[in-house]
């Protein structure tokens, strides 16, 4: 039996290592969405539109990540999108805080940002935020801009005839 181990001691060493560079990943992966909160404060919002928003985008106060999509359904009685947040239990949020749908940049991920409201009353689970505001549709945006009529002209009005000498 010792012998067996000594011929394999250098196949198991890396099967080891690859267990643990496994757990490691595993444990990186669950801190990096939002696991060790163990789900967070769970609430609604309520939102017109919204394009770009996935389960696992980001929920930000002041640009700083607190917490994560983690559902999103159609709300049957107002048509509008029920947008199930977790965020982190150890950031207090007034319940009248707002939430508006924006991204990084003109090209970045969108995420959801957070408006802290002045109510003394604090965000608890199974609260829902009707004071938000929704993706804005760019290319509505652009095709606006870009088929929006001209207000001045180079192009020298038309002679009516009137007043004219020959």
């Amino acid at each position: 039996m010792k012998a067996v181990f000594r011929e394999n001691l250098g196949e198991a060493i890396v099967g080891l290592a690859v267990v643990l560079f496994a757990a490691i990943f595993i444990l990186y992966a669950w801190r990096a969405t939002g696991g060790e909160h163990g789900g967070g404060i769970k609430i609604t919002a309520l939102f017109p539109n919204a394009s770009g928003v996935n389960v696992g985008t980001d929920v930000k106060v002041a640009g700083l990540k607190v917490g994560q999509v983690t559902g999103q359904k159609l709300d049957p009685k107002s048509y509008q999108v029920a947008v199930t947040l977790a965020l982190d239990p150890n950031i207090k949020l007034p319940a009248d805080s707002s939430a508006a749908i924006t991204s990084e940049g003109l090209l970045g991920n969108p995420f959801i940002a957070m408006t802290p409201g002045g109510s003394e009353q604090m965000l608890k689970n199974g609260d829902t935020i009707t004071d938000t505001q929704g993706a804005m549709d760019l290319m509505a945006l652009i095709g606006q801009f870009i088929n929006k009529p001209s207000t001045s002209s180079t192009a020298p009005a038309p002679s009516t005839g009137a007043g004219t000498t020959p």
